[in-house]
């Protein structure tokens, strides 16, 4: 839309017109032009430098002698810098108004995105390749990956709520072996699901002892492996229950146990059966395998 200024005898260029056309309505108004010269005289040493046609403002025109002079021969310098003209003495408007090249040359571009290279501050800078590693980061206008205020919020948020649990894991009613209540935790879940497994076939096989060849897998399975040469993988029979499967039958952790979960079994007695049951005990009952759960669960949750 070509724009239009009804003072009398006064010739601007486009450009010059859009900049002064504040509502930007396609027409220029009095109060807009007396409040655009307002501006020139406040922030230029000269504002008849405005009147000589010329495509670039010289840097030495604008006014330095007050704070808000100051920051537009500023911001007028870091523009050039961004655009690659450092050494320049003079802006034009089609530079200051690229503003994708301006904005694409500096980290910190208006876009809410910090990433690492907005600091020299490699403790800032690692500070927030943590938060993009634990969060995912968020692309900048310039392709960059950093992080956004809420990003930053969400991460010392959690950070804050971690502490307090590590905080609390060191009472004794919860980190019940110390040190060791890790370990414990870790051979328990490693476990979890085969050894529920497992009580819920002895209690259903106790239900019901016809169930008992199913429960303890078919023939056919067994015969499938034999069938093989005999180099038992764990992918074989992981599938297989714990041990064979009987009514109210204890679980074994060493002795008859199916040699795909041989390893965790093992570890499940000497990090969390022997030090919190005993360590004589080699088998675990329904009962005490409840017991263990329950010693572990504060620390877990």
């Amino acid at each position: 839309m070509a724009l239009s200024c009804p003072v009398k005898g006064l010739e601007l260029d486009e450009k010059t017109l859009a900049l002064i056309d504040s509502d930007n309505d396609g027409r220029i108004r009095v109060a807009e032009l007396l409040a655009a010269v307002a501006w020139a005289a406040a922030h230029l040493k000269d504002p008849a430098v405005l009147l000589q046609g010329a495509e670039e403002l010289p840097l030495a025109a604008i006014n330095d002698s007050n704070a808000e002079g100051r920051i537009l021969l500023a911001s007028a310098r870091q523009i050039l810098a961004n655009l690659g003209r450092k050494d320049a003495s003079a802006l034009d408007v089609a530079g200051a108004a690229d503003t994708a090249k301006i904005f694409a040359a500096s980290p910190l571009n208006g876009d809410g995105v910090i990433p690492p290279e907005a600091t020299e501050d490699p403790a800032v800078q690692a500070l927030i390749k943590d938060i993009v590693d634990c969060l995912g980061g968020t692309p900048d206008r310039t392709g960059s990956i950093g992080v956004t205020a809420a990003q930053v919020d969400t991460f010392f948020a959690e950070l804050e709520a971690f502490a307090g649990w590590t905080a609390k894991s060191t009472n004794s009613e919860i980190a019940v072996l110390g040190a060791a209540t890790n370990a414990a935790s870790a051979a328990v879940q490693a476990v979890r699901a085969k050894v529920d497994d497992y009580f819920a076939r002895t209690r259903l096989a106790a239900f019901d002892a016809r169930a008992m060849a199913a429960l303890n897998r078919s023939e056919t399975e067994y015969l499938a492996i034999a069938a093989k040469d005999m180099t038992i993988t764990a992918a074989e029979v992981s599938g297989f229950p714990l041990a064979r499967i009987e009514a109210g039958r204890p679980l074994p952790l060493a002795e008859g146990v199916n040699p795909a979960w041989a390893g965790a079994l093992a570890r499940l007695q000497a990090d969390a059966v022997a030090p919190l049951l005993g360590a004589t005990v080699t088998t675990l009952t329904e009962a005490q395998w409840t017991a263990l759960n329950a010693k572990l669960a504060p620390f877990e949750t």
